[in-house]
């Protein structure tokens, strides 16, 4: 008598022809529980070709049994059939015991399409009926937290965590953690980290961990899980910007610097770790390293603007205005343009006397920063210089409606009434 164990033996033997011709004896034999095991093992060691026909054929005599339905859904989404995976699916019956699991799985299908809104409420029928499986509040804070709706998710999560610290494979205080974190709760997210990192140290986990720290301003509790992080693997090139970062908000400067070159050798095209480099360097007075990881930042990114401007505002203060000038128009090359490259070209042409050039641009900027007290003060005292006597003073009457007892603003304007 042909037996299921042989079909198995058959088939880790490699003998996979005399193994099909065994399954089909057992196919004829008409025996419907043996049919069926076979169809449970032969899924299970990934034939679901063969346990397809074996259930498909149980169908048939057992047209509303949802096991079976259930069975046959499964294996077509294995066969990336979900269409008529779905078909089984609703099959199942209201009163069939199987049938919370059939929404689970119709939920399940929906949100492979996109459609979360009608897997969400797929979920929410389950729960109707078993208010108080986990299985089921698991999967409503799994859609949530896909969703986006972290308060939601924190709820549901909560309620398995009960009973279960860890489902699926996912750490329960994990997810937790990460929906605080998602949804800006930086404090409550902490401790969740840290009860899921006492279970298992899980390498993503410790950089979000640092992170979240960093961002909720705990800059020792980051540098110290980042730096765990690292020597752990040294590799994971996330960590560097957030660790310097954080040694930056303690100011501890060296080691910001340290840690951000360390972070260049590990992700040579990360304009970001650059751009930290340069401005670490300069707050360890080294302004050549200082230019060249400015320069290098927008040799990655020749529209990174916030480097483009910082490089352009230090060479005013060293009083380097063609390289100003240069900086910023090789910006404009690439298609890259900002209201404030027009006030510093205009400081910058301005200091090097090509006057015409500084008014165009000054009168541009007016446009944007006509109520900026900084940029005002540069535009008035360009104009006097310029002889403009109306002009500045409808400039110097501006600063006054900002700083109205701004005793050099009065001086300025008692001079100009006086011309």
């Amino acid at each position: 008598m042909i037996t299921i164990e042989k079909v198995l033996e058959k088939i880790n033997n490699g003998e996979f022809d005399e193994a099909y011709r065994h399954i089909h004896t057992i196919q004829n034999s008409g025996l419907e529980e043996d049919i069926y095991v076979l169809a449970e093992k032969l899924a299970e060691l990934g034939f679901v070709e063969k346990a397809f026909g074996l259930y498909e054929q149980l169908l048939a005599t057992h047209p509303e049994e949802g096991e079976l339905l259930l069975a046959l859904a499964e294996i077509c989404i294995e066969l990336d059939k979900e269409d008529e995976a779905l078909e089984f699916v609703k099959q199942v019956k209201h009163d069939d015991p199987v049938y919370p699991s059939a929404l689970l799985l119709e939920a399940d299908l929906y949100a492979l399409n996109g459609l979360d809104e009608v897997a969400y409420e797929k979920l929410l029928d389950a729960k109707k009926i078993l208010p108080d499986e986990v299985l089921i509040d698991f999967a409503l804070g799994e859609q949530c937290f896909a969703q986006g709706r972290f308060q939601e998710a924190i709820q549901y999560y909560q309620e398995v965590v009960k009973e279960n610290e860890e489902l699926a494979g996912i750490s329960l205080y994990q997810r937790i953690a990460e929906s605080y974190s998602s949804s800006g709760q930086f404090e409550e997210a902490l401790p969740y980290y840290e009860k899921s990192l006492q279970k298992k140290t899980e390498l993503h986990a410790l950089f979000q961990y640092g992170l979240t720290a960093f961002q909720a301003g705990h800059y020792k509790t980051a540098v110290q899980k980042l730096e765990q992080l690292k020597e752990m693997d040294h590799e994971f090139n996330s960590l560097y910007y957030y660790l310097a970062s954080s040694y930056e908000q303690l100011s501890d400067y060296e080691m910001a610097y340290k840690t951000v070159k360390e972070g260049i050798k590990q992700d040579e095209f990360n304009k970001e770790l650059y751009f930290k480099a340069a401005k670490m360097s300069l707050k360890l007075n080294k302004q050549e390293d200082a230019v060249t990881y400015f320069r290098e930042s927008i040799a990655i990114d020749p529209g990174y603007l916030e480097a483009g401007i910082t490089l352009a505002k230090y060479f005013i203060s060293v009083e380097s205005y063609e390289e100003c000038v240069e900086t910023l128009e090789s910006m404009k090359e690439y298609g890259e343009n900002d209201p404030q490259f027009d006030w510093l070209l205009a400081v910058s042409f301005d200091k090097l006397e090509e006057f015409k050039k500084a008014r165009q641009y000054y009168e541009d900027a007016y446009e944007v920063y006509q109520h900026n007290e900084e940029f005002l003060r540069d535009y008035g005292y360009f104009l006097i210089e310029e002889g403009d006597i109306m002009v500045s003073e409808e400039i110097f009457n501006k600063l006054l409606t900002i700083s109205p007892w701004n005793e050099e603003y009065l001086s300025v304007m008692e001079n100009l009434k006086n011309k």
